[in-house]
């Protein structure tokens, strides 16, 4: 038991300081994510996370399902939001973060909802809820929440 408690602090703490990288690496990433959650209302540490758990801050991420980029944008989610090339830094994370605000708004501020579609769409999510939540989906919903609460400490403890 207490092995396992060390092996997830560990995993956390190591995601947080392999998502960082060294310091000034990823600036434009990191200014883009924020200006864009500030832009659409959404929290910038949800968004940062949801990068964390998607493609690691890797803009050239390709998933075996064919989602694309930081933000991980299926092709015809990308195309309804109108980002036109999935891989551009900028265009990605302005249609990923239109979309969470839009699945927050559609879930009524629920961010665990919210999740939940980001990983598997929202209709099976609107019809079912959470009893929906596939193992994938539960294990997605808790990576990211886990992500957010350890960027949130991260900022109020000033990174030490």
């Amino acid at each position: 038991m207490r092995l396992s408690i060390l092996i997830a602090i560990a995993v956390v703490v190591g995601s947080v300081a392999l998502a960082q990288g060294p310091p000034g690496l990823l600036q434009y990433e990191t200014r883009c994510a924020e200006y864009y959650a500030n832009s659409y209302h959404v929290p910038p540490k949800l968004v940062e996370a949801v990068i964390d758990v998607e493609s690691n801050w890797n803009p050239f991420a390709v998933s075996p399902k064919g989602a694309v980029g930081l933000m991980q944008l299926m092709p015809r989610t990308a195309f309804a939001l109108g980002v036109h090339n999935r891989f551009q830094v900028e265009d990605n994370i302005r249609g990923g973060v239109a979309y969470l605000a839009w699945l927050i708004r559609l879930f009524r501020d629920d961010l665990r909802l919210a999740m939940a579609a980001y990983v598997a769409g929202p209709k099976p999510i609107l019809a079912h809820g959470l009893t929906y939540s596939s193992r994938e989906v539960f294990l997605y919903v808790s990576h990211v929440a886990a992500r957010c609460r350890a960027r949130c400490l991260e900022e109020a403890t000033g990174g030490n």
